[in-house]
């Protein structure tokens, strides 16, 4: 080899060095980027699961004293609900307004209104505040009897949570997408709250977002392994509902499940609007001896209805779906249907906080329970339409067909119900359209974004009303259209 070409490959072998340090730089550096990127959302997801087994351990152990103060004696609901309730209102009153109610219309409200600018608005339904006075003011609710859940607040204070460590990343951190960080908080939170990872992916995709799936999908599903894992470490592996029996369903059976999808999806609309209208009228009393006396006014309703229906009317429900799916003997009656919704409306609407998913869920139990007798069926089969009327009663709430159908499928871990699920699901959700065109969290979402200064942004306005235009030929009456 002559000294030229000795010379020129001494010099590509010197380039190819250099190269292969540049390109170990670039692989080194993209790796540290994406750790950097990935780390805020793992450290939020154990923060969230950490904060809702305890909120959930906090919020059983309420629940269990108030009702053993009932067992001992019926009469102290008239004492025990006007108290809670009082405290639960002046709590969100005082210190937290926006963390009044079930907290899923708020994360919405957030995501709706996040930005990357120094005027996002987001913080306005998700702080540390929030978080305290959700959890103080549904505990308050509930120690007295109060006939809400704990899932909806779970999902506020998982955003609150993740937007919180969002404010806290470093100027030198990576870009890390505010709205992201709290659509994956209402997945991790969901998660956490009933152990369903499927049912916290689908619920963060139907209903918190309309950004492509594939800009935060890893995120999502990060976040709800973490966070479902670390419930699960410290609770041990568990359903939310158990394995309840069930038998298969011929097609001839779909009928059945049909009647009760009806008359729940109908029911869980009429419920939505049975909420709203108290909400207006809340609203609309000026002055805090008027909403305290309205606060007062809805415990007393709810007292009358515990006493006159029965025990049922109480708690978040749950005590209900365990009877109805596993108790040897099952005397199911229009009462129980009443009072799992009387007594969640009550409780709701007095102005504290508490979540509306397990209400929703036992109320769907109870009008699926009512009705499956008329049919004669085995244990399985009742079993069945109790789980139907579930479906049915939530996607007529949320109108999210989808996650309800998902969420009561991983909480009993039937796959063998799928299609029975997803059909009282979309029975569920067109039947409760015709009801009501809006589902109860879009209403309240919107009213939440109106209270904010300079909402909508002109842009949106701008850009809404061009689409009107082009869309002129659109068919106003299909439920698709706006789901």
């Amino acid at each position: 080899m002559s000294k030229r070409d000795e010379l020129t490959e001494r010099a590509f072998a010197f380039i190819r060095r250099q190269l292969e340090k540049v390109r170990q730089w670039l692989v080194q550096s993209r790796a540290r980027e994406l750790v950097l990127l990935a780390l805020p959302y793992q450290v939020a997801a154990v923060l969230t699961a950490l904060v809702a087994v305890g909120y959930a351990t906090l919020f059983h152990w309420m629940e269990a004293q108030n009702l053993a103060l009932l067992a001992h004696d019926r009469r102290w609901i008239f004492l025990s609900a006007p108290i809670s309730f009082l405290v639960s209102w002046f709590l969100v009153m005082r210190f937290a307004p926006m963390a009044g109610g079930s907290g899923i219309p708020q994360l919405m409200a957030a995501i709706e209104v996040a930005n990357e600018k120094k005027r996002d608005g987001s913080w306005r339904f998700l702080n540390l505040r929030i978080i305290v006075v959700k959890i103080a003011s549904s505990l308050a609710m509930v120690v007295g009897g109060g006939a809400v859940g704990r899932e909806g607040p779970t999902l506020q204070i998982a955003g609150s949570i993740y937007r919180t460590v969002h404010k806290l990343l470093p100027p030198f951190w990576p870009r890390v997408s505010r709205r992201i960080m709290m659509i994956t908080g209402g997945a991790a939170g969901l998660s956490a709250a009933f152990n369903t990872p499927l049912g916290g992916i689908v619920f963060a995709v139907e209903e918190l977002t309309r950004t492509h799936i594939a800009q935060f999908r890893t995120a999502v599903l990060t976040a709800v392994i973490l966070s479902g894992m670390t419930a699960q470490w410290l609770l041990g592996p568990y359903l939310f509902l158990g394995y309840p029996k069930l038998q298969p369903a011929t097609f001839s059976f779909m009928y059945k499940i049909l009647l009760i999808a009806v008359v729940a999806g109908s029911a869980g609309a009429i419920f939505s609007r049975g909420l709203v209208g108290f909400d207006k009228l809340r609203r609309s009393l000026k002055g805090i001896p008027a909403q305290a006396l309205f606060a007062f006014t809805c415990a007393m309703l709810f007292a009358l209805t515990f006493w006159t229906l029965g025990p049922h009317a109480v708690g978040s429900g749950k005590a209900l779906l365990e009877e109805y799916l596993f108790a040897e003997q099952v005397e199911p009656n229009a009462r129980n249907v009443g009072a799992r919704i009387l007594g969640p409306m009550f409780s709701f609407s007095a102005g504290g906080a508490g979540g509306i998913f397990a209400p929703a869920l036992s109320a769907g139990a109870a009008i699926g329970g009512w009705i499956a007798p008329w049919f004669d069926p085995s244990r399985g089969q009742f079993n069945l339409l109790v789980l139907a009327g579930m479906t049915a009663f939530l996607t007529g709430v949320t109108r999210s067909p989808f996650t309800s159908a998902i969420l009561v499928l991983e909480m009993t871990d039937r796959h063998s119900a799928i299609f029975q699920l997803m059909y009282a699901a979309m029975v569920g959700y067109l039947i409760s359209y015709t009801v009501d065109r809006k589902s109860y969290y879009e209403r309240m979402k919107n009213r939440l974004l109106a209270t904010l200064p300079n909402w909508p942004p002109r842009e949106r306005v701008a850009g809404r009303n061009a689409s009107r235009v082009q869309g002129a030929d659109h068919d106003e009456d299909d439920p698709e259209a706006h789901s």
